[in-house]
């Protein structure tokens, strides 16, 4: 959520089929990560591998706390660095790291597979770059809770479903509660990234799904954070510029790039070998409430009782559409 996360976004036997969550390369794992349900077949694959148990669940989780709370690092970063900055640390780093890990092969690909690793990237890029602006000036949970509208609004548009458009109403008034009627409580320029950032998340998904269907396992996870880390660096230097060379803030950056990105993708890969990706998708939908809480144990943001209730409509407005559309599924199965 960030960034608003998002997976066996590494390397192993789950990761072949395709992307479809935040920075994600397996094809389970993408579709839950993305707090919905982008794509019904992967989740009825999920599905079919039987009931999770503790221990999974434990491990999902553990990546939404790292998300969130590496969210969180970032914000604290972000005096240092600035908003720009701090996403061309975590993208640049993260490529680095994906890059060692995976090593992917640059030949053989077609001129298709590249444009869509590419616009990958850039949404990847694009997602990240608007919503630590929007972090930087409203407070992480109802940050989350606008960005994950894009997603909410692609699952509601795909299933083609009428009761998805009462999820949709639900989460409509968890945002108007949350802008206590017309956002005079938030900053509206934030407000405004957090929602850009999620129409982002939505175009995410679409090219993350493709890439990992023309890319093996991690490869096209790794390419496309590496496009996104070349795409973001003149904006953070820009922004930044020596400071990005500071070696606290290098420290402080990989960090965040460890704690929003490399950990949680190992432990959700490692979850989904055990857990249905449905059961998945719900627990990822509590990452606004996770944000919320990262945001007042870390940076001090207090919420009132109506943000916490505009948080918890927005999270049964994301369940709600994830049980949905995979009921759907399975009657058509």
């Amino acid at each position: 959520m960030d960034e608003g996360g998002t997976v066996s976004r590494l390397r192993g036997a789950d990761a072949t089929a395709s992307t479809g969550g935040r920075e994600s390369a397996g094809a389970e794992l993408a579709a839950a990560a993305v707090a919905l349900p982008e794509a019904t077949g992967e989740l009825e694959r999920g599905r079919r591998r039987g009931p999770g148990s503790l221990g999974p669940v434990a491990l999902v989780v553990a990546g939404g706390l790292s998300v969130q709370f590496g969210a969180a690092v970032a914000v604290l970063l972000m005096p240092r660095a600035g908003a720009l900055g701090v996403v061309t640390l975590r993208l640049v780093l993260a490529a680095v790291v994906l890059l060692l890990v995976c090593r992917p092969r640059l030949r053989g690909h077609s001129r298709a597979n590249w444009g869509t690793v590419i616009a990958f990237g850039a949404a990847m890029a694009g997602m990240n770059m608007l919503f630590y602006q929007a972090a930087d000036r409203i407070p992480l949970g109802a940050a989350v809770t606008l960005e994950v509208l894009g997603p909410l609004a692609l699952s509601v548009i795909v299933s083609r479903r009428l009761i998805n458009l009462l999820w949709a109403g639900l989460a409509l008034g968890g945002v108007v509660l949350l802008g206590g009627g017309g956002f005079d409580r938030l900053d509206p320029v934030g407000a405004a990234f957090a929602l850009g950032a999620g129409a982002m998340w939505a175009a995410y998904i679409v090219f993350s799904a493709r890439t990992g269907r023309r890319f093996p396992q991690a490869d096209g996870l790794a390419l496309a954070m590496a496009v996104g880390a070349v795409l973001s660096l003149p904006f953070g230097i820009a922004e930044a510029g020596g400071k990005l060379l500071v070696p606290s803030t290098i420290g402080l950056g990989l960090l965040v790039a460890l704690m929003s990105s490399v950990l949680p993708y190992t432990l959700e890969l490692l979850a989904l070998r055990r857990l249905p990706a449905p059961t998945f998708a719900v627990l990822i939908s509590l990452e606004p409430a996770i944000a919320a809480t990262a945001g007042f144990l870390v940076l001090h943001q207090a919420l009132s009782a109506a943000d916490a209730l505009a948080i918890a409509l927005v999270v049964a407005a994301s369940m709600g559409a994830v049980r949905t559309q995979v009921g759907a599924g399975s009657r058509t199965a």
